[in-house]
């Protein structure tokens, strides 16, 4: 049995969960997610209390025992409270500001970059070097700021291009062959 799988998700006040067909369907002030469970996995509501249990013993049950549970929690916390994910963009006149649904960077290139905003992700820029992607869906709010960080992955020379805001970025020294010998 799943060490994680085995942990009880308390949910706040405000969220509620259903399971039915093998979807669980989580309720919460920032809207609502929905998640297809395996068969091999039931989820048991009982109260502000969600659990998982094995419900047929496979290959893989323990290993989608602790992955439901892990989805299911990341379901209950995006509805309550939301996740986000912070960028900077680092580099002589890279900028970045919102227009619209369309996020326009300029990263060094001859034109502006354009990307379109899912509709089910906010994404603001606090200012010209930072952008904040926030939404209920860990997975979505990941993906598109790993798709903007893709655009112009960092450079480890002089640190220019889009990284996150936690990201350490491990410098290398340049060139020092021929200076000051003669």
């Amino acid at each position: 049995m799943s060490r994680i799988g085995k942990k009880v998700i308390v949910m706040p006040a405000g969220v509620t969960a259903k399971f039915e067909n093998e979807i669980l369907t989580v309720n919460g002030p920032k809207g609502t997610l929905s998640q297809q469970i395996d068969k091999a996995i039931e989820a048991k509501i009982e109260g502000q209390e969600l659990s998982f249990v094995i419900a047929k013993e496979t290959s893989s049950s323990n290993a989608k025992h602790g992955l439901y549970r892990a989805l299911a929690h990341n379901m209950v916390v995006g509805v309550s409270e939301g996740f986000k994910k912070s960028l900077i963009i680092s580099g002589v006149g890279y900028k970045a500001s919102v227009s619209g649904n369309k996020l326009v960077m300029n990263l060094g290139f001859s034109h502006p970059v354009e990307v379109e905003i899912p509709a089910d992700l906010q994404v603001s820029t606090p200012s010209a070097t930072e952008i904040v992607v926030s939404g209920i869906d860990k997975q979505k709010v990941g993906q598109f700021a790993s798709n903007i960080k893709s655009i112009r992955p960092v450079e480890p020379y002089h640190g220019y291009g889009v990284r996150y805001a936690d990201q350490v970025v491990i410098r290398k020294v340049g060139k020092t062959a021929g200076k000051g010998k003669k």
